[in-house]
């Protein structure tokens, strides 16, 4: 349940973070953030299609590094197809997890080599030196609130190891 939670905030947090005008602040959550923003196409399909659209709207707080259409559109050809299959949800998930920290972490709550333990399990490695990036992603807009937790916006797809 808290896996599908955080792996469906990460979706959401990626839409919202492609809006840079917000009616009414952070008084949405996660979800209907990024559904408002209308640039996280394939990421809100992903968090649909693994289910993890209610977690996501859940009380949270949850931290969510939410790649770009651009970035799912780097991966290589037929990669977001396959993970979108049924048969493949098990997969999905575990990718959309890795993109979200329990807790909401602000952009001044980071140091250069920080190491945070994602949803999914596994860690993921923050730099600061020249930007900040996590696993090499970089952070294009950063802390966008939501009413459950934040959402950075990174510039490419993270994946566990």
């Amino acid at each position: 349940m808290l896996r599908r939670t955080f792996v469906a905030a990460t979706a959401a947090a990626s839409l919202f973070a492609a809006t840079t005008a917000f009616a009414d602040g952070h008084s949405k959550d996660i979800v209907d953030t990024a559904v408002g923003a209308g640039s996280f196409g394939t990421l809100v399909a992903a968090v649909q299609a693994a289910g993890l659209v209610d977690t996501l709207k859940g009380e949270g707080p949850f931290t969510v590094f939410a790649p770009t259409d651009d970035a799912f559109a780097a991966l290589p050809e037929g990669t977001v197809e396959g993970l979108l299959k049924p048969e493949n949800k098990d997969q999905l998930i575990s990718i959309l997890t890795y993109h979200v920290v329990p807790g909401k972490v602000m952009s001044g709550d980071l140091s250069n080599n920080m190491m945070a333990t994602t949803v999914q399990g596994s860690d993921v490695t923050i730099m600061t030196d020249g930007g900040v990036s996590v696993n090499g992603a970089n952070v294009v807009t950063a802390d966008i609130e939501a009413s459950n937790g934040v959402i950075h916006v990174i510039d490419a797809v993270i994946l566990p190891k």
